[in-house]
């Protein structure tokens, strides 16, 4: 009993440290820039600028199907899976497109341009360049479902609609976290405004 209580204890103390490293790494991270320029009760408006992404086209539906999938592509490109076998830091947050098939992006470092990106070994791996834009966007906590991100999409656009703000149908889930992170999860469902 007192050897299972010590394998408790160690198993306990390295998953807190490995959580605290997962939290302080998210402070190093590049993440999206953009402007808040309006704050709502459960809403806010922001600016977006014009910003370079890493994208694949998913034939498969919904985030549970489209996440590991489109997430592990675009690791792997990230991590050495390209003609220079050049490893490029990951950034925040990981985006999906809500459509019939879904796009998951990862932003480009601000020090790449398209042309001094590596080329991909795999075939669907694009480079997007999205406009800046305005959007509105909604947070939520923890582990992100199919939903969990309709939900907050319905809350979204009634928000909206409450406040006559025009949108567009270009809805994205957007998740700040690593997989096995645990602690202070955020995710968001954005949509383009009109």
């Amino acid at each position: 009993m007192k050897i299972l209580i010590i394998i408790l204890v160690i198993i306990l103390i390295a998953f807190t440290f490995l959580q605290l490293y997962l939290i302080n790494g998210q402070r190093n991270i590049e993440r999206y820039p953009y402007i808040v320029n309006k704050k709502y009760k459960t809403f806010e408006i922001r600016s977006y600028e014009a910003t370079l992404f890493t994208s694949v086209k998913l034939s498969t539906k919904g985030y549970r199907n489209s996440s590991s999938k489109g997430f592990s592509i675009l690791a792997g490109y990230i991590f050495g899976n390209n003609e220079r076998n050049e490893k490029i830091a990951m950034t925040s947050p990981v985006s999906m497109s809500l459509e019939d098939s879904m796009t998951m992006m990862f932003m480009v470092p601000k020090k790449y341009n398209k042309d001094l990106l590596p080329k991909p070994n795999q075939s669907g791996i694009e480079f997007k360049e999205e406009p800046a834009k305005s959007i509105a966007a909604i947070s939520f906590s923890g582990w992100a479902n199919d939903a969990k991100i309709e939900k907050y999409k319905q809350h979204l656009k009634a928000a909206l609609d409450a406040e006559g703000i025009k949108y567009s149908n270009r809805f994205y889930f957007l998740g700040y976290n690593a997989p096995f992170e645990v602690f202070n999860r955020k995710n968001e469902v954005i949509v383009e405004l009109q």
